[in-house]
């Protein structure tokens, strides 16, 4: 079973302190009204930090978790069904990533957020790259996430990079990083665990560069682009709301044994998403809250 993670700040691990140093930068850049600058620190944050596939420790430790000594072969078969559910629901979510990093690149209006963006589809695509050689050791790839998948068709289909950059680095990779660790603690001693490890620093970086951008987006910004945030957020919630909640058939009984601490885990989230808002100068008196959040 997975286990429960542990609540921790974003950035609590001491490995992350090239990303607090960026944050801690691009936050005096944006106090000098230079908020340029603190998009291209995490340009050249990210350029530091990149790694690739091959990297990893393929075939040196087992892929995934395995199922103890002389388990049946039912029991092992149902253990890699649950891997290959977690698996292949991450990477769905970066094939989505590659598709929205690849907008956002043709999107931008500033010459530092195109060359930050240049660095995140490579992230995205170095990512799926990599969860598709895990869901092969793991037989494949198992059931989508349907409500997933309208999420990322809604932030596609977003009329304004406003909207796109806050949904999709400001609040989703905001979410993620987490998680991340929640499967890394379930699986020490894995690639898996490895893989977990390499996307919270990179998701990190998206995040927080997400923020940094769009506090330049909604410098200018009218009132009517502002309103429109807000109008998406609430049309996103009720289908967020179904993602977090969704568990594939392998692994519904965690959905039953988990379904308080995820709504807890889900109402946690959406004020965070809604402090983030208000800290950018969004009015979030309109928001529509989930779950009594």
């Amino acid at each position: 079973m997975i286990e429960e993670p542990i609540e921790e700040p974003i950035n609590a691990d001491p490995t992350y302190q090239p990303l607090i140093d960026a944050e801690r930068a691009a936050a005096a850049d944006a106090a000098e009204d230079n908020k340029g600058r603190g998009v291209l620190r995490f340009y050249d944050l990210a350029k530091k930090q990149e790694w690739q596939v091959r990297d990893m420790p393929w075939g040196e430790i087992p892929p995934f978790p395995e199922t103890r000594m002389g388990a049946s072969p039912e029991r092992k078969e149902r253990r890699q069904a649950v891997w290959r559910s977690v698996i292949t629901q991450q990477l769905q979510a970066d094939e989505l990533a590659v598709m929205m990093a690849g907008q956002l690149l043709n999107m931008a209006p500033h010459p530092e957020a195109r060359l930050y963006y240049s660095t995140m589809v490579q992230d995205e695509a170095r990512h799926v790259e990599a969860w598709l050689k895990l869901a092969s050791e793991a037989g494949g790839v198992a059931e989508r996430d349907p409500h997933l998948d309208r999420l990322v068709d809604l932030t596609m289909h977003a009329e304004t990079i406003e909207e796109k950059v806050f949904q999709m680095q400001v609040f989703f990779e905001r979410l993620i990083i987490p998680r991340f660790r929640l499967i890394a603690r379930s699986s020490r001693g894995t690639v898996l665990e490895d893989l977990c490890n390499r996307l919270t620093i990179d998701d990190g970086i998206h995040h927080s560069s997400g923020v940094a951008y769009e506090r330049i987006l909604l410098e200018g910004a009218s009132k009517k682009t502002k309103d429109r945030l807000i109008k998406a957020a609430n049309q996103l919630l009720p289908i967020f709301v179904e993602h977090a909640l969704w568990r594939p058939k392998e692994r519904a009984w965690i959905g039953d044994v988990m379904r308080e601490t995820d709504i807890r885990r889900l109402q946690e989230d959406v004020k965070d998403g809604i402090r983030m808002a208000a800290s950018l100068g969004l009015d979030v008196s309109d928001v529509q809250l989930p779950f009594a959040a």
